[in-house]
């Protein structure tokens, strides 16, 4: 019983560090896909971001009544606590879920996505570069092109190719560069598809054993509560 107490109690404790783990989560897959919404059509795909924020709230009362019942056990305090972590059990592994099959589904589109941004874009050399879509994503990426400036050349759907690719594709430390292709130096080697599916993949996966670790947390919280509710029997168990 001892154990378990102090069990509890800790896991309180750790309750409140891990709502910050998953606000961080939530806010970054809600910002990705928002930022790249014209790539992702969908706008349920930021669901287990704004799942991740409504856990984190859950956490905080959760860690509180955690702690406080290590310290002064309670029958509706034991209670609800048993309440909170099924909800947030099921919360977690809904994200977990959702943010596994997210990944696959948009990682499979993206490719699609962005050659066809890629195709539309219409763009002249010396131009100044551009606020559409594709210029936005370069310049916030640092890249060129689906998988490099060539990419640029084929997209061409006219028998005039020229030997230059967006502004948008410089680097930002050569402040001259009007995307000559004499000066590959200076443009970005990686293309765009890459280092998007780079940050996806990061965000997802974080998500994903963020709240695989949270549930094994969860489950050992509720065994201890369990625990130190077989010691104290219930009279009266309206309250479950």
């Amino acid at each position: 019983r001892s154990f378990a107490q102090s069990l509890l109690r800790f896991l309180g404790f750790i309750f409140w560090g891990t709502a910050a783990a998953q606000a961080f989560g939530g806010v970054l897959v809600i910002l990705m896909f928002k930022n790249y919404r014209y790539l992702f059509q969908e706008s349920y795909l930021s669901l287990p971001g704004w799942l991740a924020l409504a856990t984190a709230l859950i956490l905080l009362p959760t860690g509180v009544l955690a702690v406080s019942i290590s310290v002064k056990r309670s029958r509706n305090k034991q209670g609800t606590l048993m309440y909170l972590l099924l909800l947030l059990l099921c919360l977690e592994m809904s994200s977990a879920a959702l943010a596994h099959s997210y990944f696959i589904r948009t990682a499979s589109q993206l490719e699609s996505a962005m050659g066809y941004l890629v195709h539309q874009h219409n763009w002249t050399c010396s131009q100044d570069p551009g606020s559409s879509a594709v210029d936005v994503m370069q310049r916030k990426l640092r890249c060129c092109g689906v998988h490099n400036y060539t990419d640029w050349l084929k997209a061409s759907s006219s028998w005039y190719h020229p030997a230059c690719v967006p502004e948008s594709c410089c680097k930002e430390k050569h402040s001259h560069c009007r995307g000559d292709l004499g000066h590959v130096e200076q443009l970005s080697e990686e293309g765009c598809l890459k280092k998007l599916e780079d940050q996806l993949c990061f965000a997802m996966t974080y998500m994903f054993w963020c709240c695989t670790l949270l549930s094994i947390l969860e489950l050992l919280a509720g065994v201890s509560n369990g625990i130190l509710m077989r010691h104290q029997p219930f009279h009266d168990l309206s309250i479950l």
